[in-house]
């Protein structure tokens, strides 16, 4: 073990760490940073640090992920947040909290150890990336700490309830009296396999999933936890403000039902894409949306063909808005006849 990290599970070039988060009602609780370092290309001080969070019932398994940005010359981390992944503990309750707000606590230990590591993050360009869950707690992460991100990198995001803000408002009462009386309670929601079924290489997937972290069938949805994400939805929906540029990444179209349809090979079947697209316009006012025809819920786990087209995206904005830093003079158009001038 070298500065805390170890070697983790996914191989050469990464490494982990466990970051103390301190106690709750289930005993000690922490997060879990994961490094990937290319060592033929290791990143100076003073580059572009990504950190990744990971969706609902996941962990971070995306080698492809952590040598892209690394390619790039950036330092690449991710987090298994608490009870998730590589944090879980024998006795937890998993992926729950009662406030999307506590992960603030393993967002800032993770850039803590980063900046230990020698990446100043606090003053260096910081690319925060999230999927799904994770993406809405990036976003509420990101509207907390004004200037702190760089960029922001949303990967199918759960900015607004299935459907319509409208089933959002309507149901919040009855989860929040349940939530307020029994927030462990699990909900009775259809269990379904779908989206595992697309992803592992234990059905028709082509992804190496471990079980114990990514399950066929998803943790319980408790009361607690989904108020939870409920109020972080209704705090996007008022508007985040975000001051860093912000780009979504999602499926053309959702295929959600709760028998198996073979189109679901090819859409989003967890999310609503068409309401997360216009709920994206509510995180600041520059976000740019990008969608792919065929691509699977994590679009970084479509097949081979789409997820390059992703890659490519993903790389055509990164060039703009988290390396470009010479500043280029904007031409204003003055009324007719005078010439255009720069702005200041």
């Amino acid at each position: 073990m070298v500065d805390g990290y170890a070697p983790d599970l996914l191989g050469p070039g990464f490494t982990s760490r466990d970051l103390p988060l301190g106690e709750d009602t289930e005993g000690p609780v922490g997060a879990t940073l994961v490094r990937y370092r290319d060592p033929d290309a290791p990143p100076g001080p003073r580059a572009p640090v990504v950190l990744y969070v990971h969706g609902w019932t996941d962990y971070f398994h995306q080698r492809d992920l952590a040598r892209f940005w690394s390619d790039r010359g950036c330092a690449f981390h991710a987090l298994d947040l608490r009870k998730y992944g590589r944090s879980l503990r024998d006795g937890q309750t998993p992926g729950y909290v009662d406030d999307l707000g506590a992960y603030d606590d393993d967002i800032d230990a993770a850039l803590a150890a980063i900046a230990a590591d020698g990446h100043p993050t606090p003053r260096g360009p910081l690319v925060l990336m999230g999927h799904s869950t994770g993406g809405l707690v990036a976003s509420l992460w990101a509207a907390r700490r004004p200037g702190r991100v760089r960029a922001l990198v949303l990967n199918s995001p759960w900015l607004e309830a299935h459907g319509s803000a409208l089933l959002r408002t309507t149901t919040t009462p009855v989860l929040e009296h349940l939530a307020r009386r029994r927030p462990r309670t699990a909900l009775r929601l259809p269990t379904v396999d779908h989206y595992w079924r697309t992803l592992s290489d234990q059905a028709e997937g082509e992804w190496e999933l471990d079980p114990r972290w990514r399950p066929r069938f998803s943790f319980p949805v408790r009361a607690g936890w989904l108020r939870a994400v409920v109020a972080g939805q209704e705090r996007v929906a008022r508007g985040l403000d975000l001051d860093c540029p912000v780009l979504v990444l999602a499926s053309a179209r959702s295929v959600i039902s709760p028998r198996w349809n073979e189109r679901m090979r090819t859409a989003d079947c967890v999310l609503d894409v068409t309401t997360m697209a216009h709920r994206a316009l509510d995180l600041g006012p520059r976000v740019t949306v990008n969608r792919f025809d065929g691509a699977l819920h994590d679009v970084l786990l479509s097949p081979a063909g789409i997820r390059a087209d992703v890659y490519r995206a993903m790389d055509q904005w990164a060039q703009a808005y988290v390396f470009g830093s010479t500043p280029v003079a904007v031409p204003v158009l003055d009324p007719p006849g005078m010439g255009p001038v720069s702005a200041p």
